[in-house]
């Protein structure tokens, strides 16, 4: 029963957004991930997942290709990335599939551990954050995760895993309230994603104030899931 972790597969059965447009990396890598993920995962393992799976502006096309996610081994626990358009309305996506969870301020547990998490946002300092615009966002992701904390605090046995899509720091790798966040409560590791092609150059990973963070962008660990604990 161990439990793996990927993120930002883009999925797009649809064939509206392929991703070899924007790198030869992403040739045929839906099919890189399924080889991947069937020969590593089993049905009783665990993949988490953390944003960013699909291109899908709708549920209706979004649906696809979560069941496509669906018919690959394993239970997964998604939270919400950037890109995830389709995804509306916690409560109907909890009751869609048996194999998938979704996390939005509300947190899951694999074998004593609590997972939760939220999708972050661009972090001030960061070259790309404007005050005016991202403000707002930024303080209501914090709200969320924070949310998600608690009822993984008060679950938890063994620990927690936090997932979160965009980068917890800013290109300088300066605390921010979401690390901080982090070290409150004690988390053990934090999967997160976002990062593509030059930005992963310089990523933080490893650990930081005894927090373990892990960048899980398909591109960065060749499409193949990579093992949290087992």
């Amino acid at each position: 029963m161990a439990l793996y972790a990927i993120s930002d597969l883009h999925l797009s059965l649809s064939g509206e957004k392929p991703m070899d447009v924007f790198s030869d990396v992403w040739k045929d890598h839906q099919q890189k991930i399924e080889d991947n993920w069937r020969e590593i995962v089993r049905d009783s393992d665990t993949v988490l997942m953390a944003g960013d799976l699909s291109w899908s502006l709708r549920m209706d096309s979004g649906k696809q290709d979560l069941d496509y996610l669906s018919g690959l081994p394993g239970r997964k626990i998604l939270i919400k990335g950037n890109h995830d358009y389709w995804w509306k309305g916690i409560t109907k996506l909890n009751s869609m599939y048996p194999d998938i969870d979704f996390i939005q301020n509300n947190s899951f547990l694999w074998d004593g551990y609590a997972i939760c998490g939220s999708r972050g946002w661009m972090i001030p300092g960061s070259s790309t954050f404007d005050e005016e615009n991202d403000r707002k966002i930024f303080e209501r992701e914090l709200i969320r995760m924070r949310l998600s904390l608690e009822t993984a605090k008060k679950k938890a046995d063994m620990g927690i895993i936090a997932m979160i899509h965009y980068p917890p720091t800013n290109e300088t790798f300066q605390d921010s309230a979401f690390t901080d966040l982090f070290e409150e409560y004690g988390v053990e590791k934090v999967i997160y994603g976002h990062l593509h092609g030059n930005a992963l150059k310089r990523v933080m990973e490893g650990n930081r104030k005894g927090v373990e963070y892990i960048l899980t962008s398909c591109d960065h660990i060749g499409f193949r899931p990579v093992l949290i604990k087992e």
